[in-house]
């Protein structure tokens, strides 16, 4: 393809001619919207045509494309922040597509929306559940589904403190199980409850992997920018769930795209204390 033609493709024809970045980040944009010649920033392109280049150039053709994250795990992470934000509806509801579109299934992203009351808050986590439903309801029937019911409940009550407290130690080991403790002098029940329902009622459920989990909670807290000692605590139970030093940066890296450069740049200073801590030990 010329220069000329590549221009011509590009939105609205403005800015520099269009280079190997601009053709990548449409391949990597159509994986995500499922077509082969995504419109879907044609309405920026009426406005803004250079902010519908970058997201092409920058958003798609630079990181999207990168290597150390799978599709499913960038739209994983891309739904979990734009879940924590809550200020991104449609561009919640783009990315929930784009999730079903490389391969998640309706299930793991229901799940990812489950998770976030514990990082997010309920409001977030069901307004993230009502865009869901939406884009749910306008795909054919059975795309994206699994062998899952998506009213399946979790596991039973039975001891969920003891069920919690299993799940603390094997995502975030002794560190946890300390930061509970740290509790019991001023807010024992809070203590008790981070146990009972984050660990024993949502981290025991089925639908996502610890990995995912983890996955997920670091993107929300990173998203946020104001849980810093808990994103170092999840970039430690990241590692041990079997993360990896080069998902952490790649996942840094896509956060500079949905939540900004300041949030990525403070989500890299915490993951270089956790990393160098990490080969210390």
């Amino acid at each position: 393809m010329t220069q000329e033609e590549q221009h011509a493709q590009s939105p609205a024809g403005t800015g520099p001619a269009p280079s190997d970045r601009y053709a990548r980040g449409m391949a990597a944009l159509a994986q995500v919207t499922g077509t082969e010649h995504p419109a879907v920033l044609d309405p920026v392109a009426e406005i803004a045509p250079d902010l519908a280049r970058f997201t092409i150039e920058f958003g798609y053709g630079d990181v999207w494309s990168r290597p150390g994250l799978t599709p499913r795990q960038r739209q994983i992470a891309t739904v979990a922040a734009l879940a924590a934000l809550g200020n991104a509806a449609p561009q919640l509801r783009f990315h929930i597509g784009g999730a079903l579109n490389v391969g998640c299934t309706r299930r793991e992203i229901v799940e990812t929306f489950i998770h976030a009351t514990v990082y997010a808050g309920f409001p977030a986590a069901l307004n993230a559940l009502s865009a869901a439903r939406e884009v749910f309801a306008a795909r054919p029937a059975g795309e994206g589904a699994d062998d899952d019911d998506l009213s399946r409940p979790g596991p039973a009550d039975g001891d969920r403190y003891q069920r919690g407290l299993e799940a603390l130690r094997a995502v975030d080991g002794p560190e946890g199980v300390h930061v509970v403790r740290s509790l019991d002098d001023i807010a024992p029940d809070l203590g008790r409850y981070l146990v009972e329902y984050v660990f024993g009622d949502i981290y025991a459920r089925p639908g996502l992997d610890l990995a995912t989990r983890e996955l997920a909670s670091v993107a929300m807290c990173t998203a946020l920018g104001t849980a810093g000692p808990q994103l170092r605590v999840h970039l430690r139970a990241f590692l041990n769930v079997g993360g990896t030093r080069e998902e952490i940066v790649e996942l840094m890296t896509q956060m500079a795209g949905y939540a900004g450069f300041p949030a990525a740049l403070n989500g890299v200073a915490a993951a270089r204390e956790i990393l160098a801590e990490h080969d210390r030990a």
